[in-house]
C-alpha cells in the first residue's frame, strides 16, 4: 500500500531498468543521480566523510559509520 501515486511511482522506478545517470569513466550506469555521484568517488579518489577522531577519510558516510 502506497500514501499517494507519487510513492508508487517512485516505487515503480525500483523496479525500472531504465539507468539514465551513466559514468563517462566506465560502463556503469545509475537510476538516480546521487549514486552516479557516490560511484565517482571511486575513480576521483575523493573522501569526503573524515573522520572525527583519526586520519582516516572515507568515500560514503555508511562506511564511516560503521568505522
Amino acid at each position: 500500500n502506497f500514501r499517494d501515486s507519487s510513492s508508487l511511482t517512485a516505487h515503480q522506478d525500483i523496479h525500472s531498468r531504465e539507468r539514465p545517470f551513466a559514468c563517462q569513466q566506465c560502463p556503469k550506469a545509475f537510476r538516480d543521480k546521487k549514486n552516479l555521484t557516490a560511484h565517482l568517488r571511486i575513480h576521483t579518489g575523493e573522501r569526503p566523510f573524515a573522520c572525527p577522531q583519526c586520519p582516516k577519510a572515507f568515500r560514503d558516510k555508511k562506511t564511516l559509520m560503521a568505522h
